[in-house]
């Protein structure tokens, strides 16, 4: 198979597709990879690193897509890049396609196989794909949250941790799983008061134990979280429903009442955001007002630390890599139900059933589709 690595072009997106030593492996199974020049450039990877793991560095996109039988990248592909995609060539890589309805049509029409890092399941449900890059975010999300709030940044001028005599700032976690455990990690690292609302009792049960004394736990119902909103200098919202549109926990109502100069940050964005203010933003303008309160909703917050972030998810990635390249996607797909759940879009059909409810559109399943 020919696997194609384009650069990506979203906004400030230094990640990459695949690493050399990715490739590597790729290379000794048979397969042939073209990685378009300077796409690894961002995360510290010269086109020499790619050459030397058995790499083509190709300098023209356009022949990359119009001659790879799979294409594997990072970020969902931007309207340039779905235009040139084609039936029957496979797409493998974060879609987040239940808030994005021009995506969608347009993978539809393409009649590409795509499938989503972030649908693909695990033997115990998670998200394996998904994982390392809540992780990141996660991590990531109390550093820029702290940033925000200064006030040369638009935010109340508070120091997370305070200072001796001085409260430390209100972090109020929305979300108690793989995300919102790891911003308490580093909010509590940070010396902020930390909150952690959930409607799962076994992940407050998880976090409690891990966290002992240095959180408070909060079963999550509307009116905690209207309570909760009110006091929070940084409110980081976590949730996530797998494949769908993430559920709107904060009303604008809500932000309004929070504390002038308040900071949200908000990782769910990729599937559309929790907090009803909430709309995309980039890494070149990752901020705005609204009420008062700053709000921080970049869609890739991940590509801000590439190295870290691309090495991490190829740690994921790169079993399925292979089993696609090696078996092809059918196959594969019949042999694991895991990688058979990323299947989003085949053939001008959808077989992720939360992004057709989501732009009333017709579902077909994915065995449906592997029987034909």
């Amino acid at each position: 198979m020919l696997i194609g690595v384009p650069k990506e072009i979203k906004d400030n997106e230094f990640r990459v597709g695949l690493i050399p030593s990715s490739v590597a492996e790729l290379v000794h199974h048979g397969h042939k990879v073209w990685v378009e020049t300077n796409a690894g450039v961002g995360a510290g990877l010269s086109d020499a690193d790619y050459a030397g793991a058995g790499a083509e560095i190709v300098d023209n996109p356009d022949i990359l897509f119009a001659k790879a039988d799979m294409i594997v990248k990072v970020k969902e592909p931007l309207a340039v890049e779905r235009k040139k995609l084609r039936h029957g060539q496979i797409l493998f890589t974060y879609l987040h396609l239940a808030p994005d309805a021009d995506q969608t049509h347009d993978l539809v029409a393409s009649g590409a196989v795509c499938i989503a890092y972030e649908t693909v399941t695990s033997a115990t449900g998670a998200l394996p794909l998904l994982t390392p890059m809540s992780e990141v975010a996660g991590r990531l999300a109390p550093q820029v949250g702290a940033h925000s709030l200064e006030k040369a940044q638009g935010g109340r001028g508070i120091l997370l941790g305070g200072v001796p005599g001085v409260p430390a700032a209100e972090v109020v976690i929305l979300g108690g799983g793989v995300s919102g455990t790891h911003a308490a990690t580093i909010a509590v690292g940070m010396g902020a008061k930390v909150t952690v609302v959930d409607r799962s009792a076994e992940a407050l049960k998880r976090l409690a134990a891990q966290f002992g004394t240095s959180i408070s736990t909060v079963f999550s119902t509307r009116s905690a979280i209207e309570e909760l909103v009110k006091r929070a200098d940084l409110l980081i919202g976590t949730v996530l429903v797998p494949g769908a549109a993430a559920p709107k926990l904060v009303s604008s109502d809500m932000v309004r009442s929070m504390k002038p100069g308040a900071v949200i940050v908000d990782v769910a964005i990729d599937q559309g955001g929790c907090i009803e203010t909430s709309k995309a933003t980039t890494h070149s303008n990752p901020t705005y007002v609204v009420d008062g309160v700053v709000h921080y909703c970049v869609a890739n917050m991940p590509g801000a630390v590439a190295r870290t972030s691309t090495f991490a998810l190829n740690n994921v990635t790169l079993p399925f890599a292979v089993a696609l390249a090696d078996k092809g996607w059918k196959q594969a797909l019949r042999d694991d139900p895991h990688l058979r759940n990323g299947l989003n879009v085949v053939d001008g059909k959808i077989t992720c059933r939360p992004v057709a409810e989501a732009h009333n559109l017709a579902y077909v399943s994915t065995e449906s589709v592997l029987q034909a």
